[in-house]
């Protein structure tokens, strides 16, 4: 029976593939988020890990576990929150949760697309706050999703996701990834697809070479009537530079679910018009949530057992190298 530390309260029966292993699942009851000294001790206590994306494991909290560690399972496809090299290095199993959450992120993403381009973010708020004054014909005239062009930046599961819905809004969808995917819609280069994109949908992982992938330059390739739309991980964006196009209206509107310092959001995109921002809420159905949970468990389980499992990002020194993504 191995111990198994879970970071955060999960889902109802999302621990249940530890409990039929017959492990020891210490659970944090509080649902308060570990500070770094108290995952460094619950580390040092542990066989297996559970986290979740606000989870910082790094260099010293893997090295806390020195010895004993033998698996971290992150209840997320991203796993930027990990410090994978330094797992490896020490032996660590790293897992996440890919294919799970497509789906639903897509409906997200889609729905982020649909109230940016309708600017349903300011008309809510102000129909919220007894500002709208009646009907008029002139009042948040937004963009039409029908027959625009959708721009989708990376085409992994979730961006495929997002263009099969966006084919049944009459769309005409394009994508741009590092190398040729030999599919239909394909763009060569991420420059050309900003300036033909009505609406740019971004789905690529928080890498060196992702940080700010949007900064001012590119947001200003984009058009002034282009709608931005980010679900995939908050830096992926320049924020600063995002306000700005905002507020001159260089960019028409933004749907954010992601941010830069989460939960802390840019006091200038708060304020900025045409916005809508939600609360990193891209997987939050039930029955995802708790696949999530399962998934991430499932993998630990199997690392345990000797057993190189299907959602394996890093397999350290017990099991092959494997790709989890």
């Amino acid at each position: 029976m191995a111990r198994v530390v879970v970071t955060r309260r999960l889902p109802e029966g999302g621990v249940d593939p530890l409990l039929a292993a017959g492990h020891d699942v210490a659970e944090n009851e509080g649902d308060v988020a570990f500070s770094q000294p108290e995952l460094c001790a619950a580390a040092a206590d542990a066989d297996a890990m559970v986290c979740l994306l606000t989870d910082r494991v790094d260099a010293e909290v893997l090295a806390a576990g020195a010895g004993r560690l033998r698996v971290v399972a992150n209840v997320a496809v991203g796993h930027d929150n990990i410090d994978v090299a330094a797992a490896t290095e020490r032996g660590v199993a790293v897992c996440n949760t890919p294919g799970v959450l497509d789906e639903t992120t897509a409906d997200l993403a889609f729905l982020l697309i649909l109230a940016a381009s309708r600017l349903a973010g300011d008309a809510e708020r102000d129909v919220r706050a007894g500002r709208w004054p009646g009907w008029g014909i002139l009042q948040y005239l937004g963009r039409d999703v029908h027959g625009a062009t959708l721009g989708l930046v990376g085409f992994g599961r979730i961006g495929q996701a997002v263009a099969r819905r966006a084919s049944g809004f009459g769309m005409n969808v394009v994508h741009h990834t590092r190398r040729d995917t030999g599919l239909p819609g394909y763009v060569a280069t991420l420059d050309e697809l900003l300036a033909a994109s009505d609406v740019v949908s971004l789905h690529v992982p928080l890498t060196p070479a992702t940080h700010h992938l949007l900064d001012a330059d590119r947001l200003a390739r984009l058009r002034p009537t282009a709608v931005l739309v980010n679900t995939a991980r908050g830096p992926v964006v320049d924020e600063e530079a995002l306000a700005e196009a905002l507020e001159s209206g260089r960019l028409f509107a933004a749907g954010l679910d992601v941010y830069e310092r989460e939960p802390e959001v840019h006091p200038r995109l708060l304020a900025a018009p045409r916005t809508v921002l939600l609360p990193h809420i891209g997987s939050a159905s039930q029955a995802t949530r708790t696949r999530m949970a399962r998934v991430a468990c499932e993998g630990v389980v199997a690392v345990l057992r000797g057993d190189q499992p299907p959602n394996l990002v890093s397999a350290g020194s017990s099991t092959s190298r494997g790709d989890g993504s």
